[in-house]
């Protein structure tokens, strides 16, 4: 059996890559830390939508912060 993980959708890709860019010194690879920043923000006001993207925004800075090393 593979695990692929879980496929995300445009929207919370979108969301995401526009937070990112407009906030890029409120998040980190802390998924606590990033879901209490969109808390702060009031942006998203559905909690399983703002863990969503608190989750992509995680793995995205994290594999960003990866490449900056290499």
């Amino acid at each position: 059996m593979i695990d692929i993980g879980r496929i995300r959708t445009d929207d919370i890709k979108k969301t995401s890559r526009v937070l990112i860019n407009k906030y890029p010194d409120k998040f980190s690879i802390d998924i606590e830390k990033n879901k209490t920043a969109l808390n702060e923000m009031k942006v998203i006001f559905e909690k399983k939508l703002r863990n969503r993207i608190a989750g992509y925004i995680t793995r995205t800075v994290v594999v960003n912060n990866k490449r900056k090393a290499s």
